[in-house]
């Protein structure tokens, strides 16, 4: 194969920049999957109506913050019947996400006037402004778009780690840690469920958001795969976490590395297909690498114990010569 590696070099960018929207995604897929200990379906709809929403209000003469704020409010709209399913029906979370995301394919084809797909002219809109306007001339601006992404994704994590210390987030925590243990210290365990499913639905409806105006379109199956994109992200960022902070590091930075996994994780992918391989066994290789990630904590654990045993067979076979 021919492999020109500067071509390669040119990617990266673009590879970065979708890595960064799509590590915005995954901090929402954290708040459920991490800490309050959830599998949530739902994101792979969610994702989808952050871009719907976003590229229909742009369309309609919205401006595109504006635009962005109302995919979040409709991201939580859907986190809210996800958690109400599961805690007022009693459906079990993984039914409860997988219902919402059903229900979101149609309703996502209703808000973009019952077509597969939207698309809003990068000429004229961009990220956040109208007409091509500012500084974000238009959202295939790769530098721009990269830092829209760093400031977006460090607002988010601030704001997340400044309201998982107060009383309430708090709370959400440890309903995610021990649902016994929250509910007998007088802890709405339900309400928790709800309000964590409905901010980690809304940061997902933002990312989708972001992705429709980088992209410049919204699609129906856009979101297809997030929840695995989500989890690769989360996987990859907490082994190099690990990795760099053996003795532990805070809800913050372990949040930082999320982000950073969702960067890695489209390097990846960047790189799969600069080596000509077939663009439809992407989804393959994903599954491997979080196969992979999923599999390095496990083993190093099983690696550790091994040595402890071997370590200790062989102190007590020189403690009985």
């Amino acid at each position: 194969m021919n492999l020109n590696f500067l071509n390669l070099l040119s990617r990266m960018p673009s590879a970065c920049a979708q890595g960064i929207l799509w590590g915005l995604m995954a901090l929402g897929v954290y708040i459920t999957f991490r800490v309050l200990d959830i599998a949530d379906l739902s994101v792979d709809g969610t994702f989808a109506t952050g871009g719907a929403v976003t590229v229909m209000l742009i369309i309609g003469g919205c401006p595109a913050g504006l635009a962005l704020l109302v995919a979040i409010l409709a991201g939580v709209a859907a986190g809210l019947c996800t958690g109400l399913l599961h805690t007022r029906l009693g459906i079990p979370a993984i039914l409860s996400g997988i219902l919402t995301q059903f229900a979101l394919y149609s309703i996502n084809l209703h808000i973009m006037g019952m077509k597969a797909n939207q698309t809003a002219s990068l000429k004229k809109y961009g990220m956040f402004f109208e007409n091509g306007k500012g500084f974000l001339v238009s959202s295939r601006y790769i530098p721009a778009a990269i830092a829209v992404g760093l400031v977006l994704a460090g607002i988010v994590i601030f704001a997340l780690y400044t309201y998982f210390g107060t009383e309430q987030g708090s709370a959400i925590r440890a309903t995610g840690s021990n649902h016994a243990m929250a509910s007998a210290q007088g802890i709405n365990i339900n309400n928790m469920k709800v309000l964590g499913l409905a901010l980690s639905n809304g940061i997902v409806a933002l990312s989708g958001g972001l992705m429709t105006q980088f992209q410049g379109t919204a699609d129906v199956n856009i979101g297809r795969g997030a929840i695995v994109i989500g989890l690769a992200a989360i996987i990859i960022g907490e082994v190099f976490c690990d990795l760099f902070f053996r003795k532990g590091a805070n809800f913050g930075i372990r949040m930082m590395f999320v982000v950073f996994g969702g960067i890695l994780y489209y390097v990846a992918m960047t790189v799969i297909l600069w080596l000509k391989m077939d663009p439809n066994d992407l989804k393959l290789f994903t599954a491997i690498i979080v196969a992979i990630f999923l599999a390095v904590p496990y083993l190093k654990n099983q690696a550790k114990t091994s040595f402890s045993r071997a370590a200790k067979h062989a102190a007590d076979g020189k403690g009985e010569k």
